[in-house]
């Protein structure tokens, strides 16, 4: 299985997400190739925030040598899920695609926890430590919720 998470500018969600499972995976054997990437070029080569750092280094996780990337055409190639980790980065993917195949590879990454479709992970940008709490716990669990669902696949 090969799996992508997207944000904005991939230095706080999803370099998390990407970390987290990566994590999940490797205490599982689960030999699934993990990346990360973001929808705009703001951060490109930047690593990830310093409280994304830290909140997954509180949780034995190190994302130090992440570096931000900027979504790519070609990812629609080499990814079988590309889970987007909020509403407005879902539809910045939708509009690269040019194929229904592509469409279909892209999830709402809360969609695969919650029953209620078309929750966002909260942007914790803008806001103190704890909303990178809050995110790093909504993110695996739903990081779970994948592996429980395609632990099967290749």
């Amino acid at each position: 299985m090969k799996i992508l998470f997207v944000c904005i500018g991939n230095i706080c969600r999803s370099p998390i997400a990407e970390g987290v499972m990566k994590t999940k995976c490797e205490q599982l054997n689960l030999a699934w190739d993990i990346d990360s990437a973001g929808t705009h070029s703001y951060h490109v080569g930047s690593v990830p925030h310093e409280s994304s750092q830290l909140i997954c280094l509180q949780n034995g996780i190190n994302i130090s040598n992440q570096r931000a990337r900027k979504f790519a055409a070609d990812d629609f190639k080499k990814f079988d899920k590309i889970y987007a980790l909020a509403t407005d980065v879902y539809q910045s993917l939708i509009s690269f695609c040019k194929t229904k195949e592509e469409q279909n590879k892209i999830i709402l990454l809360l969609d695969e926890l919650y029953e209620q479709k078309g929750k966002s992970v909260k942007d914790p940008w803008y806001g103190g430590f704890d909303g990178y709490e809050e995110v790093f716990d909504e993110i695996s669990f739903a990081c779970d919720a994948v592996i429980e669902k395609y632990k099967t696949a290749k």
